[in-house]
């Protein structure tokens, strides 16, 4: 299935005019689809998997700022390093201490968000609230200058319990405001929450970032 263009058109000029960045969730479609909406103006995409992101990128246009959104393995990071825009799953101090160093032989800051467990599921990925605290604290240490926390990023458990997802937002939210992270390229900190199914919900909840592949590509392959 190709991209859906219309809804496309809409989602973007909706999201646009609530300042929320959207990032096109593109794991294992063809780069067809990916230059479809490049060709639009589209310029972040989501991947979940390094080799799979690491082959598109040699495929596409240079200027493409791709996020990675999957669990990251620390001895992947190098795959990506010299290239990747916004690294969205940072949850560990260890994969934080992986990324500083492949980007520090690259000679360049890499923008990452630091991933937390907001969901009830078990089998999300993610910071504890203390555990949080422990590495955004670890990041104010100058031997990780070759990292940047531009914010925070959760999945909320899959669930059709608007107001279940409505608490997991709000707590993601809360704890980006404890944090008080400075400016960064973005201008504000990131709030990356909501996809395909819920964005909506987390939009209302403060997020300004969503990962939406579904709407836009049809169900993964």
């Amino acid at each position: 299935m190709a991209v859906n263009v219309s809804t496309y058109q809409a989602l973007k000029s909706k999201l646009d005019a609530a300042n929320v960045t959207l990032v096109a969730v593109s794991k294992t479609k063809p780069v067809s689809d990916i230059q479809e909406l490049y060709e639009l103006g589209h310029r972040d995409f989501g991947e979940n998997y390094v080799q799979e992101l690491t082959e598109k990128a040699t495929q596409l246009p240079p200027d493409i700022r791709w996020h990675f959104i999957g669990h990251l393995q620390s001895n992947k990071v190098k795959h990506i390093a010299p290239f990747i825009h916004l690294i969205h799953g940072v949850d560990s101090l260890s994969l934080l201490k992986e990324v500083n160093k492949q980007a520090a032989r690259n000679n360049r800051v890499i923008n990452i968000l630091l991933q937390v467990h907001i969901a009830q599921e078990e089998t999300k990925f993610g910071l504890s609230e203390d555990e949080l605290s422990e590495v955004a604290f670890a990041t104010g240490d100058p031997l990780y200058r070759y990292v940047k926390i531009c914010g925070l990023m959760g999945m909320a458990s899959f669930t059709d319990d608007v107001e279940k997802l409505r608490g997991e937002f709000k707590e993601l939210k809360r704890m980006l405001e404890q944090l008080r992270l400075p400016v960064s390229d973005y201008k504000q900190p990131i709030l990356s929450m909501g996809m395909s199914s819920d964005y909506e919900v987390a939009i209302e909840e403060g997020s300004n970032m969503v990962r939406i592949g579904s709407l836009l590509f049809g169900a993964r392959n």
